[in-house]
């Protein structure tokens, strides 16, 4: 499938902030999956001081960029990948990062007894390892549906089970916990989503996870939508947690509010062509 993309992050802050650094992962990466035929990242509103760019060990691309007395930035996001379904699996993706590194814990997927006890149930009388992450995903997505408004950006993964709902990130999060429970590798991974299970387009950026599976590799479990990743997906950075995972991550001086508006689209490239015939 053939998908472009739009990504818009816009930063207005009341009081000018004096300095603002960002982090940027916001370039997909080609692997077996994807292929990239066109990307862009720019800064609008504002002059940049482009610092250190770097692809780490998970594969990610990184680009740090900063600026000074700010009071109204976007970046702005736009490209074309080229997807195949390889039925969730991750092939051909340039990594060094042992699968070994991603059982350490993090705060938004520290474990806790009832996460637990869902993973023990879960994988219970199973010895096969694809077996096993494929049950651990579907236990997450029936102990905590899909509810959007629910939780917040810094809701645990033991916190979403308690309350039963939340979003893609809740559930992502959750699923890395309870592998770990099982002493299975699991990394959170954010990226882009044409449609869900229902065919409803989607208007923000999308999230899951990829558990490791022996003598397999990584596979992509998406427990909100009850699936592994296909050609609907793109991925674009990974992680331990969304923090780790942030497409963006900041850090400003000064004081004030800010405010965020996040815009995504994400259309096949007929449709685009449709839509825009019809305007």
């Amino acid at each position: 499938m053939r998908l472009n993309i739009t990504h818009r992050t816009r930063y207005q802050f009341d009081t000018p902030k004096r300095s603002l650094t960002q982090s940027l992962r916001l370039w997909p990466t080609d692997f077996d999956g994807q292929t990239v035929e066109s990307w862009s990242v720019d800064i609008e509103g504002h002059d940049v001081a482009r610092g250190a760019a770097l692809r780490d060990g998970a594969g990610d691309w990184i680009e740090t960029v900063a600026m000074r007395n700010v009071s109204d930035v976007t970046i702005a996001v736009s490209g074309t990948v080229e997807t195949r379904d390889l039925t969730g699996f991750v092939r051909g993706l340039r990594e060094k990062v042992s699968p070994i590194a991603y059982l350490r814990p993090s705060p938004m997927t520290r474990l806790n007894d009832p996460l637990r006890e869902l993973s023990a149930k879960a994988v219970e009388g199973l010895k096969n390892p694809l077996d096993r992450a494929h049950a651990l995903a579907r236990a997450v997505t029936e102990a905590i549906p899909y509810r959007s408004g629910k939780t917040v950006a810094d809701t645990t993964a033991a916190e979403a089970l308690e309350l039963g709902e939340g979003v893609c990130q809740d559930q992502a999060h959750a699923l890395i916990a309870i592998a770990r429970a099982a002493d299975v590798p699991g990394r959170y991974v954010s990226g882009y989503l044409h449609a869900s299970s229902d065919g409803r387009m989607h208007e923000a950026s999308h999230a899951w996870a990829e558990l490791w599976v022996d003598d397999i590799g990584w596979v992509g479990f998406d427990a909100a939508n009850a699936c592994c990743p296909d050609d609907k997906y793109v991925r674009l950075a990974s992680g331990i947690d969304s923090v780790n995972a942030a497409p963006i991550r900041g850090m400003a001086l000064g004081g004030g509010t800010e405010h965020l508006d996040v815009n995504v689209k994400v259309l096949q490239a007929g449709q685009q062509q449709q839509q825009q015939t019809q305007r």
